[in-house]
């Protein structure tokens, strides 16, 4: 009988699958360059694996994230350019975040001639809580000035919003004014993505790697190195 699906277990089965595949010949994928080629493989696996060993909700184009009962979306990523896109909701995700946690396989892919086959060694399985899905740079400036500020609540205000609009935030004035307050009452945990703005939000997992392999970061961990 199938268990439900829960995070631990979401977590545990990412690993056993990134363990499995990590040892398989692949002819689908030998000489295929196309990074999103080889997430759509691997994603479609994983997603193939939890289904038949879970009870879940599995994701749809409404939700856009693959295990919307957990708030926890599945993006792959290849180590030599650690990065992937995800829809545009609002500016404000930049700042507090998504608004559901990542689970990140992150790849080397190898050909090889002899077998006419590839191998994907995932390096790193990391996973980042929602609260940590922010921009690194953004939030560790908007940190730095209220950590600085003291109690000069309305002059952080004004510092935050004119560093939201050097940032190129897309929000219109009024509406970065209010987030300027809302950020100086309800600071944002630092972030560990790089988000780049686009009609889709572009992004980067370098420092989100490293402070996973680190070890001891809030919100975010390598579940392969353990």
């Amino acid at each position: 009988m199938q268990e439900p699906l829960n995070l631990q277990a979401l977590k545990v089965a990412a690993v056993a699958y990134a363990d499995d595949l990590s040892k398989r010949e692949i002819p689908e994928l030998y000489g295929v360059t196309d990074g999103k080629a080889v997430g759509t493989y691997v994603e479609a696996g994983f997603n193939t694996y939890i289904t038949n060993n879970f009870l879940h909700i599995p994701g749809n184009a409404a939700k856009g994230i693959d295990f919307p009962d957990l708030d926890v979306d599945l993006k792959v990523t290849s180590y030599s350019k650690p990065q992937s896109s995800c829809p545009f909701r609002d500016a404000v995700q930049k700042v507090y975040g998504l608004g559901y946690h990542l689970l990140v396989m992150v790849y080397d892919k190898v050909d090889s001639p002899s077998t006419a086959t590839a191998r994907l060694d995932i390096r790193n399985v990391i996973f980042i809580e929602r609260e940590r899905t922010a921009d690194y740079q953004l939030t560790r400036g908007i940190r730095n000035m209220i950590d600085n500020a003291l109690f000069d609540l309305e002059g952080v205000v004004d510092d935050i919003d004119a560093y939201l609009e050097d940032r190129n935030i897309p929000l219109d004035p009024e509406s970065r004014r209010s987030l300027a307050i809302r950020i100086s009452q309800d600071p944002p945990e630092l972030g560990y993505i790089t988000i780049s703005n686009a009609l889709q939000w572009r992004l980067q997992y370098g420092h989100a790697i490293k402070a996973a392999q680190f070890g001891g970061q809030p919100g975010v961990e390598d579940l392969r190195a353990k």
